[in-house]
């Protein structure tokens, strides 16, 4: 299927790593053009000259309020257009909901909340009718999950974000979808799946394994699954598909 990416042009961030950089590689090997972005310069560089003349990186954390701007000019000076974004970020410190630091939880709304929101907010005023955003949240959007209660917290108020905007910025032609991961083989699991296992007193390999079979497809994902939906939601060809919450989690959340 030709997704008709070619030369369409996204910001992408927290796209040296895990997820984000799974969808920024599937974009540029669809043909389109990306920004490539997250706090570290040496990663920035490192993937942006990986992926080639298709990539152009920028070091930008999603806490500063200038990062939107910064990214959206990038966007526009390499590429002379922006079509959209996916717009990727990490997530607080993993906590019982009793065990949660609250004095710091602003800092980790900042990263998973409001830095997410920010992007999305400036990006739907800098594009145009058949742009599209995606935002990546979690399944925990929709349904707590144990040991992680700042990120249960963070999470729905993105996709809430997300949901509302796509109503407002719809009659412009401009499309906003949240994607709700579960469980991929990232290094955010593997600390989350150390942290578990010694909460637990099991080995690492028996809480990987503890891992993959609460999903009825019996696996952890990998990244390069959640890319393909991501870039499909990103292209012409969802064109009717917008305010929507798109789970990839191989079947983990039970509810309707």
């Amino acid at each position: 299927m030709d997704l008709d990416l070619h030369d369409r042009v996204y910001v992408t961030t927290g796209s040296t790593s895990g997820l984000g950089r799974a969808v920024a590689t599937a974009l540029v090997a669809e043909g389109a053009r990306v920004v490539v972005s997250s706090r570290t310069a040496a990663d920035v560089a490192s993937v942006a000259q990986e992926l080639g003349d298709g990539a152009v990186g920028v070091t930008a954390d999603i806490t500063d309020p200038a990062t939107p701007r910064r990214l959206a000019d990038a966007a526009e000076e390499a590429f002379g257009r922006l079509d959209g974004a996916f717009v990727s970020h990490g997530g607080p410190p993993a906590s019982s909901a009793l065990g949660l630091d609250v004095e710091g939880l602003a800092d980790g709304l900042d990263v998973a909340t409001v830095g997410p929101i920010r992007l999305l907010h400036h990006l739907a005023g800098r594009v145009g009718s058949g742009a599209s955003l995606v935002v990546l949240t979690s399944t925990s959007s929709v349904e707590p999950i144990a040991g992680i209660a700042a990120s249960n917290v963070a999470r729905p108020g993105v996709w809430a974000y997300a949901k509302s905007l796509a109503d407002e910025v719809g009659p412009d032609g401009i499309r906003v979808n949240a994607l709700l991961p579960g469980r991929f083989a990232t290094d955010r699991l593997a600390e989350l799946v150390e942290t578990r296992a010694r909460e637990e007193g099991r080995s690492v390999d028996e809480q990987w394994a503890a891992q993959a079979e609460s999903i009825p497809l019996r696996r952890i994902g990998d990244p390069a699954e959640l890319a393909a939906v991501a870039v499909f939601l990103l292209s012409p060809m969802s064109g009717y598909v917008t305010g929507t919450a798109v789970r990839v989690d191989g079947g983990a959340v039970r509810g309707l």
